[in-house]
Order: C-alpha cells, then sequence, then structure tokens
C-alpha cells in the first residue's frame, strides 16, 4: 500500500459533493480569462489587494481596485446584489482574496476566488492591464 492510498478515496456521490463544494467558492485564471475574452463576463472582477499605484502597473484586464479594507456595505451597494464577484490578490502566498471573499460573504454576496492570483495570471501566459 503507498502513501496514496493509505485513506481510501471518497465514494463517487461524496467526490462529487465536495467538488461542486470547491467550485462554487472557486474559479481559476483560464475561465476568468476566457469569459473576459468570450464576452461572457457576468461577474465583477476585483483586485483586491495593494496600492493604487501597484494596480495601475499591473493588473488583470477589466479588474476593478477595490481593497478588502474599502469594502463596506455601501461601496457593495453599487452593484445588485444578485452580482457574483470574482476577488484575487497577488498569489497562492497571499489571503488577501481569501479575506475579501469572506467579508463579501459576510455582507450577504455571491463570491469566488481567482485560485492563483496575479501569479496563476502570470504562469498562465495571460496578458496584464496597466493604466
Amino acid at each position: 500500500m503507498s502513501t496514496v492510498t493509505d485513506f481510501p478515496a471518497a465514494s463517487p456521490e461524496e467526490a462529487v459533493g465536495h467538488f461542486m463544494r470547491r467550485l462554487s467558492v472557486e474559479t481559476d485564471c483560464a475561465d476568468v480569462h476566457y469569459a473576459l475574452n468570450n464576452e461572457e463576463q457576468d461577474f465583477v472582477l476585483l483586485h483586491v489587494v495593494g496600492s493604487a499605484e501597484a494596480f495601475a502597473r499591473r493588473h488583470v484586464p477589466g479588474a476593478l481596485h477595490l481593497p478588502h479594507r474599502e469594502m463596506t456595505p455601501a461601496r457593495m451597494a453599487e452593484w445588485p446584489n444578485e452580482t457574483v464577484f470574482v476577488v484575487y490578490c497577488a498569489g497562492p502566498h497571499c489571503n488577501g482574496a481569501d479575506r475579501a471573499a469572506l467579508k463579501l460573504a459576510r455582507m450577504g454576496l455571491a463570491v469566488k476566488i481567482m485560485i492563483g492570483g496575479l501569479t496563476g495570471w502570470e504562469d498562465e501566459g495571460f496578458t496584464f492591464a496597466a493604466t
């Protein structure tokens, strides 16, 4: 028996539930890129960390800069209640997207994290925007 199979695999039913839960709270750079480039953007993309200067130098095209510390019910009321927010931060070494997602969920808003953040976007070879 290997360390891989030391613990038995979940049943298919358990696996379906697990992966559905994960996909309900996260998306990836490739899916966001596809949506942005194929006129399928049905979400608001938020760059949730860093200074305005850092955002101006490099961000995902179409993203709005809204640091998680600036997310308030009044600010988020600018969008309809049914809006889905996709948040991202610098990358796997950063928990800014997690903080933003938690804050938005506590406000009763639908939110997903773009796993990988800027690091993942770059790893995929996608171009950044600058303002």
